[in-house]
């Protein structure tokens, strides 16, 4: 049974635009997709001892406001040529002004956006990262001497931890809203749409409204562990948030050289627990399922099939896409790396050379 989610930005009218972005004329825009929304963690303001108030206080601030227009046209998410106004979340990755969000919140590279500070002030960003299957963004603003959150380690999440999501549910008017909860399930696969999966989700408790989409999901040491993305709208403390590590080889990439020149190994795989939703998918214990080969990518003549099932790339152990992506990102557009997959039950070797996406 197909997995229901809400869409992670608000829908704002245009009095409420006029009355919290300085009384300007704009208009509402809403993104929803086929028995799906993303949206993003509510959280009520339910803080325990003294210490995680002052850690959540001195995280709050880098948490941001994302506002953008786009034109729905004839796209199959909206049903007429109207711009509207989406609301969303992001968090503040560095003092020289790069923001992580989700890419459904942004958009796509060179996309523009706003960004709302804590205090009120609103500045204009673009997008220069973004990547569509993983729902992640990375947005550069001229601001400098930003404050930013702490980056921690989402390899090692233990369930039942203790979590606190901050966003902006439902809108401006309950910016930076904070609410407490558990790490309910990790490694969380669910399906968006027909052939469209979310792989390697952290599960939360925490209670989900449109506009949290791209607020952090921090521990209690106030180091930031996902960004919060989606839910399940057919029952209740069921959310879903992008663990922190799969992104970070992009976050240090852009923060020291300004840019990140994604490379590209031309395929597309899916974990294990997406096998289950495929007619053939096959059976197997390790590694990731080769989906599909891009015939115009640095793999098509390697002889890397359909089917075939990675378990290696180099010496490093696959058993995820989060694996695999996040091993490509610490790489350059046209280096070498092996593959090692199985077909048949037998062991084979690939040499690609990463192209540019």
């Amino acid at each position: 049974m197909s997995v229901i989610v809400f869409i992670s930005i608000s829908l704002g009218s245009i009095v409420l635009y006029k009355f919290y972005f300085e009384k300007q004329e704009n208009r509402q825009i809403s993104r929803v997709e086929p028995e799906m929304q993303r949206v993003s963690q509510e959280v009520e303001l339910s803080l325990q001892g003294k210490d995680i108030t002052k850690t959540i206080e001195g995280t709050i601030n880098t948490v941001v406001g994302i506002s953008k227009i786009k034109n729905n046209g004839t796209s199959i998410f909206g049903v007429d040529n109207t711009s509207k106004l989406g609301i969303g979340t992001g968090v503040i990755i560095s003092e020289n002004g790069y923001v992580l969000t989700n890419e459904h919140v942004v958009g796509q590279k060179f996309s523009s956006c706003y960004i709302t500070i804590e205090n009120g002030s609103r500045y204009k960003g673009t997008v220069v990262w973004a990547d569509t299957g993983l729902d992640l963004a990375i947005v550069k603003t001229e601001l400098k001497g930003l404050k930013s959150i702490k980056i921690g380690d989402s390899d090692s999440v233990k369930i039942a931890q203790p979590v606190y999501a901050i966003g902006n549910p439902i809108g401006i008017e309950f910016q930076r809203t904070v609410t407490k909860g558990i790490v309910s399930g990790k490694d969380r696969t669910i399906r968006i749409e027909e052939n469209v999966y979310m792989e390697d989700l952290i599960q939360t408790d925490a209670t989900i409204n449109p506009g949290n989409s791209g607020g952090p999901l921090i521990n209690e040491e106030g180091e930031m562990i996902a960004i919060n993305s989606v839910k399940i709208s057919s029952a209740e403390g069921i959310g879903f948030a992008i663990p922190i590590n799969i992104v970070k080889p992009v976050i240090e990439r852009i923060i020291e050289d300004g840019s990140f020149q994604e490379p590209y190994l031309g395929i597309f795989a899916y974990d294990k627990a997406v096998i289950p939703y495929l007619e053939d998918g096959g059976n197997f214990e390790k590694g990731v399922y080769v989906a599909q080969v891009d015939l115009a990518g640095p793999a098509k003549n390697t002889g890397l099939k359909i089917g075939d099932i990675i378990t290696k790339i180099d010496d490093v152990e696959i058993n995820k896409m989060s694996d695999l992506k996040k091993y490509i990102y610490t790489k350059n557009p046209k280096e070498e790396v092996i593959l090692t997959a199985y077909r048949n039950n037998k062991a084979m070797e690939f040499k690609i050379t990463l192209g540019t996406k």
